[in-house]
């Protein structure tokens, strides 16, 4: 994977035909979860999909790999053989969990895995960009690809260590605000 695929995706989150997706969309099943603007859009084959605005997302958002509700942690063994060279290459699914107001429910939506290795890395600082940015009521931030774009481009290439410099690693790249038109500098404008 080159470092230009690494900055356009992070585990199962990636940039794929100018669109922010997690999993994979061209994956055998066809389940996989659009960031739009409006809203996740669940795609599931032989149906329409299903949009969850993002003023639904409440109480914070994580991910599990392999399993819908493993026994232990958030990845199965499932989950993580589905990166591996061989047989199980590219299979498993991986599930977004969040629960949703008006009406409050438990809501899942379930992705399929992409056939190349997710590194552990990758998978925690995932998370804990989901569980930062829902705790801090912001969840409509997925669905601004510029921002997305730049922070999911931060954090591909870090590799913290501890539990304290993830934190502060996803703290620190989601601080990035897309400016306002007026302040970019356009010709003529001094």
């Amino acid at each position: 994977m080159t470092e230009k695929d690494r900055s356009t995706s992070l585990g199962p989150l990636e940039l794929t035909d100018g669109r922010w997706v997690v999993g994979d969309p061209s994956g055998p099943k066809g389940y996989w979860v659009e960031l739009r603007a409006d809203g996740l859009y669940q795609h599931e084959p032989d149906s329409e999909g299903q949009l969850i605005p993002w003023p639904r997302v409440m109480l914070g958002m994580l991910f599990t790999l392999g399993a819908k509700y493993p026994a232990r942690g958030n990845y199965s063994p499932m989950g993580m053989l589905g990166g591996l060279p061989g047989p199980w290459r590219g299979r498993g699914s991986g599930y977004l969990h969040m629960t949703l107001r008006h009406p409050y429910e438990d809501w899942v939506a379930r992705f399929d895995r992409h056939p190349r290795f997710y590194g552990g890395t990758e998978l925690v600082l995932f998370e804990e960009l989901l569980r930062q940015t829902v705790q801090a009521g912001e969840a409509h931030l997925f669905g601004d690809p510029a921002w997305l774009g730049s922070v999911t481009g931060q954090l591909a290439l870090q590799r913290p260590w501890s539990a304290r410099a993830i934190r502060e690693a996803v703290a620190e790249a989601r601080q990035v605000r897309r400016r306002p038109r007026d302040e970019e500098g356009s010709p003529g404008s001094s």
